[in-house]
């Protein structure tokens, strides 16, 4: 197992280390001190609403709607929860001209805690695209977090579903619109909310996981002024200029390739079930297989199963025990063989797309700044297609690889919930005059405390990218290790929330 615990400038290379974990896209918290948790899920991604078309300036009586509206305390076993609605601008840049959407947020306290003032504590959820889970008991780290903190959480703000979001007729607009939903949004939003709702404006904690923790360092660049403290888990950016999508996918497939590896270590059965999916889907009508909602499966989307199933706590197993089930039984002799409809759901239930597609839209612009992706992991992937080529894999006798956390332009072909966004997507894809996400001079000169939790082996976030990014912001304190997977927060319950505090508040000194 391998722990540590350095500033980044001390972070010396580490080779020949087996160590492994993975996943994105959730979150665990933990407890800090002793106050109010505000958990509040800021990615515009989906917790900003269609305002302009869906959630009227004013009321039936003319009345302009409140900034913000609070309602009444409710319970789930062990804690209290409040909802809270704030009304945004769509564009900060633009406030008077700008319509206006609507934001979510929960907040969570301990039983008996409601009264009592607590600092805040803003969790920043991965994605981009994904609503924080809904709390239903006093567990993990939000158990721990609530022993001293208000949390803030969102997730009922209108989302931006492929239904919501065919309302918006002009693909232009569309992708005009959702120029809006980035990390530098996110921190307007934030900072809208915190000096409305935190006594006196005080600073807050912030804790971002995955794409939060983007989030966080765009926050750290531009409004350091409303940071306690953050806190990073599994969150540390590329923040060079332009476009880093490439370094990240090169990267990127590096790790991949290992976890395909390691993958068919443990399950090498799979290796001929994955074939014979694979030699089954190309020599199918349209060369692939009808799925539930619409959509077809085919080798390459076979092959993004590893975006969770590589990359995140268990997913080794989940994978395997999904193959297990990949084909119908034959019930009577002669019976033609074909893919099974648990099979066939259970994959739409891991890509999600129908309820989540800005996931797929926004993903490459998470790293835009001044200049367009243009499909930076389609065109990636063409320089590794020799070892990526799923049918020629299986022609040869070797193992199919699965990709990771990449888009492709031909899943907005073959993913229904997708189809209805290609020309928007394209749009955004060749978009150039991007608005900064970082700003390297702020953080080179950062007085906010920052504690990081890097996985060595994530797949989603490079740990060479990481050392890079993390020797760029001054003051911040790395745990580096291998005892978590990339989910560690959601996994870990509160070690991983405790260990980072006590990273800040003195209990872990430097060393």
């Amino acid at each position: 197992m391998l722990k540590i615990h350095a500033p980044p400038n001390l972070i010396k290379p580490l080779l020949s280390f087996d160590l492994s974990f993975l996943s994105s896209i959730s979150a665990t918290l933990s407890p800090l001190q002793s106050a109010r948790l505000h958990r509040f899920r800021l990615r515009r991604t989906s917790i900003r609403a269609l305002v302009a078309m869906s959630i009227p300036k004013s009321n039936s009586t003319g009345q302009s709607m409140p900034e913000h509206v609070a309602g009444n305390w409710y319970s789930v076993p062990g804690l209290r929860l409040l909802d809270h609605r704030f009304m945004v601008p769509l564009d900060y840049k633009n406030r008077e001209a700008s319509s206006k959407i609507s934001i979510f947020a929960r907040e969570i306290v301990a039983v008996g805690k409601e009264e009592q003032p607590m600092p805040y504590l803003l969790y920043l959820q991965g994605g981009p695209g994904f609503e924080c889970p809904r709390p239903t008991e006093a567990g993990g780290w939000m158990l721990k977090a609530c022993e001293e903190f208000r949390v803030r959480g969102t997730g009922l703000s209108t989302p931006l579903t492929p239904s919501s979001m065919q309302q918006i007729k002009s693909a232009q607009k569309l992708a005009d619109y959702l120029t809006h939903f980035r990390a530098d949004s996110i921190v307007n939003d934030a900072e809208f909310i915190r000096v409305r709702l935190v006594p006196e404006a005080r600073p807050w904690t912030v804790l971002g996981q995955s794409y939060g923790g983007f989030c966080g360092v765009t926050y750290l660049s531009f409004a350091p002024q409303g940071l306690k403290q953050v806190l990073l888990t599994g969150g540390i950016p590329p923040i060079g200029d332009g476009c880093t999508a490439d370094s990240v996918y090169r990267a990127c497939f590096e790790q991949i390739i290992h976890q395909n590896e390691k993958y068919y270590e443990r399950f090498p059965q799979d290796i001929e079930i994955v074939q014979d999916i694979v030699t089954f889907l190309a020599e199918s009508e349209g060369g692939g297989v009808p799925l539930p909602s619409g959509g077809i499966l085919t080798p390459r989307g076979l092959q993004f199963l590893g975006l969770s199933g590589l990359g995140s706590s268990s997913g080794f197993e989940r994978l395997h025990y999904m193959f297990e089930r990949a084909w119908d039984p034959i019930l009577i002799p002669g019976a033609p063989k074909q893919i099974s409809s648990y099979f066939l759901n259970t994959y739409e239930n891991w890509v999600s797309f129908d309820t989540n597609p800005l996931y797929a839209i926004l993903h490459e612009t998470i790293y835009c700044q001044g200049a367009s992706s243009r499909w930076s992991a389609h065109r990636v992937r063409a320089d590794h297609e020799s070892k990526f080529d799923a049918i020629k894999a299986t022609k040869e006798g070797r193992p199919v690889l699965f990709t990771g956390e990449m888009i492709f332009p031909w899943m907005f072909d073959e993913v229904k919930a997708l189809r209805p966004f290609k020309e928007a997507t394209q749009l955004l894809a060749e978009k150039e005059d991007w608005p900064p996400l970082y700003d390297v001079t702020a953080l080179k000169n950062n007085k906010v405390p920052v504690a990081a939790a890097v996985y060595y082996e994530d797949m989603y976030v490079n740990f060479k990218l990481v050392k890079e990014t993390a020797s760029q912001i001054a003051g911040i304190r790395l745990w580096i290790t291998n005892e978590y997977m990339h989910s560690g927060l959601r996994d870990g319950g509160g070690q991983v929330f405790d260990h980072l505090m006590g990273m800040l508040n003195g209990k872990k000194p430097l060393f």
